[in-house]
């Protein structure tokens, strides 16, 4: 993943005032492509399921070529947010394929008797992604800290940060998501940033509902809406966070520095 200086110079500018907002409210990102340090930042998050396949070094193969993640911390240096992302290369295939190809490394553990005869199926949208597509996914964010960062609006910044990055880098033809119902009832695809919402079933063995994941997705020109919109701001009047500032998110700027000169 390699950014020219140029390029740089646009993403960076930006994204300052999310990285401003998100540092005024007491979190600070660190952006890196290491996805064991990702698999020990994970495993201390014991109140969590364990770390999905796909972003997992010891099941998949994941680097800095075709991904990358995005952590948050609160002022006493504790994870308080996760999220990363995938390039596939689906040419001449369909996401329909590829998920029923590698099922595994998407099936919520423990949620089916049988994984292997568990299936992905729903949407319209899994017919129409193919190509260069990435998989954004592992998104969590504390409920309660930092004075409630998803009341004012941390949800759609943070993910506004990977998306912009994402674009930038690997320029995809399109970029997917499954959230749960219950959060896709609620808007969540909004929240990410997504346009495209359908409804989707993981059907067992005996053709049972095993669990219920929405398909979220975009295509090129709507992630060129998407980044022509400037972000809404994180603060509020009257519903500033009184969490202490802390220092600059350095990391992430160091992040997008070193790729501009690979």
């Amino acid at each position: 993943m390699v950014l020219s200086p140029s390029r740089l110079f646009e993403l960076t500018t930006h994204l300052s005032g999310i990285f401003r907002d998100l540092k005024d409210a007491g979190l600070h990102l660190e952006i890196g492509d290491d996805f064991a340090k990702y698999r020990a930042y994970r495993s201390q998050l014991q109140d969590r399921s364990p770390i999905y396949a796909m972003f997992d070094v010891a099941s998949s193969y994941i680097d800095s070529n075709n991904g990358f993640w995005v952590c948050g911390f609160n002022p006493n240096g504790e994870l308080v947010h996760t999220q990363a992302v995938r390039l596939l290369d689906l040419s001449g295939m369909s996401l329909e394929t590829h998920l029923r190809t590698h099922r595994h490394k998407y099936i919520t553990p423990d949620s089916t008797p049988d994984p292997d005869l568990t299936f992905y199926s729903g949407p319209e949208g899994l017919h129409t992604i193919t190509g260069k597509v990435c998989y954004q996914g592992d998104f969590w964010l504390r409920a309660q800290g930092l004075g409630g960062p998803r009341s004012q609006g941390a949800t759609s910044l943070l993910s506004r940060v990977l998306l912009e990055i994402m674009i930038s880098s690997w320029d995809p033809s399109f970029v997917f998501a499954l959230v749960p119902k219950q959060l896709a009832a609620k808007g969540a695809h909004l929240r990410y940033g997504y346009c495209h919402c359908e409804p989707g079933r993981w059907l067992g063995p005996d053709q049972q509902v095993t669990d219920e994941d929405y398909l979220i997705w975009m295509g090129a020109k709507d992630m060129a809406n998407l980044i022509s919109q400037v972000p809404q701001s994180l603060q509020t009047a009257n519903s500033v966070s009184a969490v202490q500032s802390i220092t600059v998110s350095t990391d992430a700027m160091a992040y997008l520095d070193a790729k501009a000169n690979v």
